[in-house]
């Protein structure tokens, strides 16, 4: 049993007041601890705090399975000390707790080893007045609608087929909070943001076959979620389409990922680009600026300032300005993602990448590698695998091996034929990322890359 009580995701003028008063007083709280940190002997001092309050809920065949409640949050510092680095952090913001907090890291960095490439992002590359990014859409909600809405996405799920048997579950999570960050050099940043996500698992038998799918829907802004009915049907639709899946003959053939899944081999390549990966000599891109690593006819822009989207920010984890950058200008690396440790260990400039990637978008040079829509993707694949589903981890960033479980579709001549399972897909991601001859327009908007269907020219798939 669960308690019904009334929580109000922050929407109305005094909601988003008090916000942003806790946003305030957070930054004097992070203000404070630079200020204890230089008294007590720190060379230098970076603190970030966030909080985070939300609910969500899941239900199961109707009935309520959980609600959460969350308010939490934790500060945490780093002091330099002459090159030595010492890290402490606390959910208790009162001042004996803060001196406690600051004391602690201090400590520790008098038993570091010392460090030339440690220290605080330099003071010119700092977001000191960032841009308001709009990431910021509360939503008034209470504990009743949000379990109606995530029974209406389940039973919409339940109801479409009688072959839909089972369920493992909806669920509905609404967050929203603020991050704050502030350094030594004077830099003192913060802000607010939203998001909400809605999913069900669905899971359909057929005689002895039994499969499970599901589908979900992922925004900044509650109203711009897809609607609860959509998403219910569409997990059915996922699940019926996988039934009575069969192998396939072990061989080379051109595979198809769709979009959902294709920002998968834009990930691995993320990793290889990576200052971390890249300072311990743990990459297959090791020493690859300027070198062609995909077809000419692709161009990767970073874009950390679209309003709304879910991986933009005006300043890394590390208080840097983000800026636009193209990582990939026809086919050629043009950058790696650094932060200013990766950076100084490389002897370069960080890229603002500390804490991960900002809004990818791929751009197509010419027409002929335009794939379209998703029927006219499957009809440039012709006869091939379709990859809807991956496994595993076989993946090795050093020497760039791939090797993933995986199911999907068997095409033939542009058209769904029968699904498949049990199969393993096998290659290099050397070969992979040149190996890219059309990208579609049914562009996934759901993660910090934005991609269509990726066309690979041929992979070894092992089967029966």
């Amino acid at each position: 049993m669960y308690k019904r009580e009334k929580y109000i995701i922050m929407t109305e003028s005094d909601n988003l007041d008090s916000l942003i008063s806790q946003l305030g007083q957070v930054k004097q709280r992070v203000a404070k601890v630079l200020d204890l940190a230089k008294e007590l002997g720190a060379t230098d001092t970076e603190v970030a705090m966030s909080r985070q309050q939300g609910l969500s809920v899941g239900t199961r065949l109707g009935e309520v399975e959980n609600v959460e409640f969350t308010n939490d949050g934790a500060l945490g510092l780093t002091v330099y000390i002459d090159g030595r680095k010492g890290s402490a952090s606390t959910a208790d913001l009162s001042e004996q707790a803060l001196k406690r907090a600051v004391q602690a890291a201090i400590d520790i960095a008098k038993y570091t080893s010392v460090d030339e490439c440690s220290g605080l992002a330099d003071k010119e590359l700092l977001a000191m007045a960032p841009a308001d990014l709009d990431l910021y859409h509360p939503k008034t909600l209470t504990t009743d609608e949000a379990i109606a809405i995530a029974k209406t996405c389940e039973d919409a799920s339940l109801s479409y087929d009688k072959r839909i048997t089972n369920s493992d579950g909806a669920s509905l999570a609404c967050f929203e909070g603020f991050k704050v960050y502030g350094n030594s050099h004077g830099q003192l940043v913060g802000y607010p943001s939203s998001r909400y996500s809605l999913s069900t698992v669905a899971i359909a038998s057929d005689g002895d076959d039994m499969q499970r799918d599901y589908a979900y829907t992922v925004n900044r802004d509650f109203d711009a979620l897809a609607d609860a009915h959509t998403i219910g049907q569409q997990a059915s639709m996922e699940v019926l389409s996988r039934l009575h899946a069969r192998k396939i003959p072990t061989g080379k053939v051109p595979v198809l990922f769709r979009a959902d899944i294709a920002n998968s081999i834009f990930g691995h390549f993320i990793a290889a680009i990576s200052g971390g990966n890249l300072y311990r000599q743990s990459s297959f891109l090791l020493d690859a600026i300027g070198k062609q690593v995909f077809p000419d006819f692709l161009t990767i822009h970073e874009r950390p300032h679209l309003t709304k989207a879910l991986a933009s920010g005006a300043f890394d984890s590390e208080g840097v300005a983000t800026v636009d950058r193209d990582i990939i200008v026809d086919g050629q690396l043009a950058t790696y993602l650094l932060t200013s440790y990766s950076a100084r260990k490389l002897g370069l400039t960080t890229t603002g990448n500390a804490g991960g990637i900002h809004n990818w978008l791929l751009s197509i040079k010419n027409e002929q590698h335009h794939g379209g829509d998703f029927s006219a993707m499957l009809k440039k694949l012709g006869t091939g695998l379709l990859v809807t589903e991956l496994m595993g981890q076989g993946v090795n960033v050093l020497t760039g091996d791939y090797s993933r479980g995986a199911a999907g579709f068997w095409v033939e001549n542009g058209e769904i034929a029968y699904p498949v399972a049990e199969i393993t897909i096998a290659g290099t991601l050397q070969e992979m990322l040149k190996g890219i001859v059309a990208i579609g327009n049914d562009i996934d908007m759901r993660g910090s890359i934005r991609t269509g269907s990726v066309l690979i020219n041929e992979l070894q798939v092992a089967g029966e």
